[in-house]
């Protein structure tokens, strides 16, 4: 059973659910527009409600932060198909890298961001003036989280706002991304001892304690060479200067030394089936060391979009479910895996109760009927898809005009899928992208069924194609060995490094149709290759683009994408908050 509630019903009353369900601080409610810390007095609401900002969309919806970090490089794509997501080309914009400051995907991810910088403003406030048992506690997860947007928004956009929260008179300041990171370093690191240990004081891994900080932490350093000198055009950052004042050791010194601390830790421990970091019953996940908390119930309903963008619509997990035909990754990703296909990260099959596997080769005649929609009512037969990277001719589940999935017998037939919107058009998913414009990522409508498709997050049917159970990962453990392997490689270990990732790639285990073999350690590692391993672990989770900029991968030529300059690394600021002129724009995007 999953609990959600993230502090005791002693001090989380019904105000405090209000205030979450009614999203307690108003969108337009930003740094820029309004005093923050005047909206609501009780701590544990404002609390929630700045917790409530990393889900409800900000880091659980592709057209948030995903689009950002994720369809501006080589792991995912959300071209137009046909008829279908045109949308005034924003979408196109964030991987064609022809963006402005215009761009709605820009605009209202500043909001969410400056939002939840507003939010957590309000939480420190609120728990600064309250007395209560919890107030150490309270105040340093708002902190914490106020660090957390903030690194999100210079990561993204090289300049934050912040005000005060404790003098209502306070003018606005402008952080800049070179110069505040040191800061954001100094802030976590002094919050250590007032964060709790997972697991003490009813935390989890939704809750921000001592153990997000260290992977916090470690994340900061590995990019805080980039933060320093983002534009360099050769992109030689210096990975290895002296570290903040008062840490020893370099960047990367300080990277192992967080790393290790979670590691060595015994709290978590590699998942050996990879997908179970991203089921809809992760919420034990062995790996998840800060994480969203998602729950299909009266309070909140998580978020399945990134398992529902890029399934096709005429892929049905149920008779009430299907996906949207949207986002895929690219040819240059899905050919990083070359020589890597039975990597267990690559891909895997389905195995229903009574032993049937859905292989979806063609060979599949049906599959068992009884596993059911949770809640459905009446019960719905639950089709369960592959996991992982799907390339190819597809098959599943048919819809009928009577609304049910066909049948053969008191089995779900399995047959040949075409797309919906095309329907002479067979539902492959080839890895190639082949544009008419090979500048432009749009595809004639029987054309659409283009684009190797990511299928890592579980689809979760319980409350339709929006909702999920599904715990969404912010920092976990396979993560945290990646950082390490690239820390180590940067200092000159390869050997080390070679170990860590060797680590991740035999910890996993293949499904039992292929005797449950564990993943081929490496042999050999260079630069290349490392960037390759990030990838394998780590593809859309929100972490490809700062991983490109650190590899100078970002500016480089690639499907729908032409070489473009440094400033790119950064976005602009929103035209509508420059017009405001408090802030002043991006270089570049003048």
């Amino acid at each position: 059973m999953k609990t959600k509630t993230f502090f005791s019903i002693k001090i989380l009353t019904i105000f405090s659910f209000i205030f979450l369900l009614n999203s307690c601080t108003d969108l337009n409610e930003v740094v820029l527009d309004e005093k923050s810390g005047n909206a609501v007095s009780d701590p544990a609401g404002s609390l929630a409600a700045a917790y409530d900002r990393l889900g409800d969309g900000t880091f659980t919806d592709h057209g948030a932060i995903f689009a950002m970090q994720e369809y501006t490089t080589d792991e995912a794509i959300l071209p137009t198909r046909g008829s279908d997501w045109g949308d005034g080309g924003k979408w196109r914009d964030m991987h064609e890298f022809t963006w402005s400051s215009t761009n709605a995907i820009i605009v209202s991810n500043w909001d969410l961001l400056n939002n939840g910088i507003t939010r957590s403003l309000t939480a420190i406030k609120s728990a600064q003036e309250g007395t209560f048992s919890e107030k150490t506690l309270f105040l340093a997860e708002s902190k914490a989280l106020l660090a957390y947007y903030t690194y999100t928004t210079l990561d993204l956009y090289g300049q934050a706002p912040y005000r005060d929260p404790l003098n209502v008179t306070a003018p606005l300041q402008i952080l800049k991304a070179d110069t505040q990171i040191d800061q954001l370093i100094k802030d976590v690191e002094a919050l250590i001892p007032d964060l709790a240990d997972s697991g003490t004081q009813r935390t989890h891994h939704g809750r921000f304690t001592k153990q997000a900080a260290y992977a916090f932490l470690a994340n900061m350093y590995l990019n805080r060479a980039v933060f320093k000198d983002r534009f360099n055009a050769s992109s030689a950052f210096n990975f290895n200067e002296p570290a903040v004042a008062g840490s020893t050791g370099t960047d990367m010194d300080r990277v192992i030394y967080y790393t290790s601390l979670l590691i060595d830790s015994g709290k978590y421990s590699l998942e050996s089936d990879f997908f179970k970091n991203f089921a809809r019953t992760n919420e034990n996940g062995t790996e998840l060391i800060f994480a969203i908390s998602q729950k299909i119930d009266y309070i909140r309903n998580g978020s399945n979009s990134f398992a529902y963008v890029s399934m096709e619509r005429n892929q049905r997990t149920s008779a009430a479910n299907r996906g949207t035909n949207a986002a895929c990754t690219t040819p240059e990703f899905y050919a990083s895996w070359d020589g890597n296909h039975d990597d267990p990260r690559f891909e895997q099959h389905y195995q229903y109760p009574d032993g049937t596997w859905f292989m979806n080769d063609g060979t599949d005649v049906s599959v068992p009927a009884t596993d059911i929609v949770p809640k459905s009512s009446p019960a719905l037969p639950w089709f369960h898809f592959n996991r992982g990277i799907q390339a190819g001719l597809q098959y599943g589940p048919i819809l009928l005009p009577s609304g049910s999935l066909e049948m053969t017998g008191n089995r779900i037939k399995v047959s040949p899928l075409v797309m919906e919107k095309s329907t002479t058009t067979r539902m492959n998913f080839t890895p190639s992208l082949t544009f008419a414009d090979p500048t432009k990522s749009v595809f004639a409508q029987n054309e659409i069924n283009q684009g190797a498709r990511v299928f890592k997050y579980e689809f979760d049917p319980e409350g339709g194609n929006g909702n999920s159970n599904v715990d969404m990962p912010l920092f976990r453990l396979g993560g945290v060995y990646a950082m390490r392997a690239e820390a180590y490689f940067r200092k000159g270990s390869a050997g080390l490094a070679m170990i860590d990732l060797n680590k991740l790639r035999t910890s996993r285990k293949r499904e039992s149709l292929f005797g449950n073999a564990p993943g081929k350690a490496l042999t050999t590692l260079d630069s290349d290759q490392l960037y390759k391993e990030l990838g394998f672990e780590l593809y859309w989770e929100l972490q490809r683009r700062p991983e490109s900029i650190r590899f100078g991968k970002f500016d480089l030529p690639g499907t729908a994408k032409a070489a473009t300059q440094p400033f790119r690394r950064a976005f602009p600021i929103p035209q509508t908050v420059i017009d405001q002129k408090v802030f002043k724009q991006n270089q570049g995007y003048n």
